[in-house]
């Protein structure tokens, strides 16, 4: 039978967990200052528990906002793409952000209304991997962030495809990560409104694997997929 419990990520161990969150003017929160939070572990789990980011460029002096996966080894945070994607050869600063939802607040009036999640916003200047051990060990980072155990499954990329892949290193230096948990906030005359007010929670499940069209019958889902269903 099949385990249904997820199997967890290798511990990604690194000198600076501990150490505080940058402090400059861009990550500094100005409003709602008690949701800010100062210590880089807190980054390190909420990057480790997300799937996908969200990576803002400027191309041809547009803004331009691209969904993508990601990978993070200690404090450097590795992103992918193909070569002749115009969104990957900046030589600016980028920015990206990574959002996990975990509950609908809903309040007595519109107005307070709010979202419960933990959210990271990084700043920098991406660099261009170019050595090839570093290269692959961005790109395992990134197979291992969307299915842990994935990469020692399957074939690795071959020189064709490496040579077809731009892979981004961008320190985690400049970061921030900011947190609304609780109930809604109303005014004290709302309270006694016959209006409910409450938490609605969001949770992300893994199903049931669902296997490609074309492949053997003889192929069983592995322990590294099947491990990651949610309990039912």
């Amino acid at each position: 039978m099949r385990p249904t419990t997820e199997t967890p990520r290798p511990p990604r161990p690194s000198a600076a967990a501990h150490a505080p969150l940058s402090a400059t003017d861009r990550t500094r929160l100005r409003r709602g200052g008690h949701k800010q939070r100062t210590d880089r572990s807190e980054l390190y789990a909420l990057l480790d528990e997300g799937l996908f980011c969200h990576l803002g460029v400027i191309v041809d002096g547009a803004p331009r906002v691209l969904p993508t996966a990601y990978g993070r080894i200690d404090d450097t945070l590795y992103l992918h793409g193909s070569t002749g994607a115009r969104s990957l050869r900046t030589d600016s600063e980028v920015c990206v952000t990574v959002t996990l939802v975990d509950g609908l607040v809903l309040a007595r009036s519109a107005f307070h209304h709010s979202v419960n999640h933990r959210s990271a916003m990084i700043y920098g200047r991406p660099r261009v991997v170019a050595e090839e051990a570093e290269r692959t060990a961005g790109l395992r980072a990134l197979t291992e962030q969307i299915s842990p155990g994935r990469w020692d499954a399957v074939r690795a990329p071959d020189r064709k495809e490496m040579a077809a892949t731009r892979v981004l290193a961008l320190s985690l230096a400049e970061a921030s990560v900011k947190v609304r948990t609780g109930p809604p906030v109303d005014e004290e005359e709302d309270h006694a409104l016959d209006v409910w007010a409450g938490v609605v929670p969001v949770r992300q499940v893994f199903g049931e694997p669902e296997p490609d069209p074309l492949l053997r019958s003889d192929i069983e889902v592995p322990r590294h997929v099947g491990a990651r269903r949610s309990p039912v």
